[in-house]
C-alpha cells in the first residue's frame, strides 16, 4: 500500500514537473511575465488608457497617452499589465512605465504604479 502512494506521487510529481521549470521558449513560467506580442490590441489600448486617467486623477496631471510602445503580462490572481507607455503633457512627451492589475471577471482594475522611464 505505501509503495503504491510513492508510485502515486511520484507519477502525479513527474506530469506536473514541466508546467513548473517552463522557460520562455516554450511557455511562460507561472507567475514570471510575458511579451505581449500584439500591443495595438484594444483591451491593451483601454489597459493604457485607464493607467493614465488613474495617475491623472491621482497626481492632477493632464497626460495624455499617446501610444504603448511595449509590454508585458503576469498571470496572479487576475492579470498585471506592465505596459511603457508614451504620453505628452502639453507638448512634451516621456516614457513611463505603468502597471495595472486587472481581474476581468470582477471588472476590477487597480493602478498599482506608474513611473517615469529614465534614458
Amino acid at each position: 500500500m505505501q509503495q503504491n502512494s510513492r508510485f502515486l506521487l511520484l507519477s502525479l510529481s513527474l506530469l506536473f514537473l514541466p508546467f513548473i521549470f517552463s522557460d520562455a521558449k516554450k511557455g511562460p513560467i507561472i507567475g514570471g511575465w510575458t511579451r505581449i506580442k500584439d500591443i495595438k490590441d484594444p483591451h491593451v489600448t483601454e489597459i493604457a488608457e485607464f493607467a493614465v486617467n488613474e495617475y491623472n486623477k491621482l497626481s492632477s496631471s493632464s497626460l495624455v497617452l499617446q501610444k504603448v510602445v511595449k509590454g508585458e503580462t503576469q498571470v496572479v490572481a487576475g492579470i498585471n499589465y506592465r505596459l511603457v507607455l508614451k504620453a505628452k503633457n502639453g507638448s512634451v512627451a516621456k516614457k513611463y512605465q505603468a502597471v495595472v492589475w486587472e481581474k476581468s471577471w470582477l471588472n476590477f482594475r487597480n493602478l498599482t504604479s506608474f513611473t517615469l522611464v529614465k534614458g
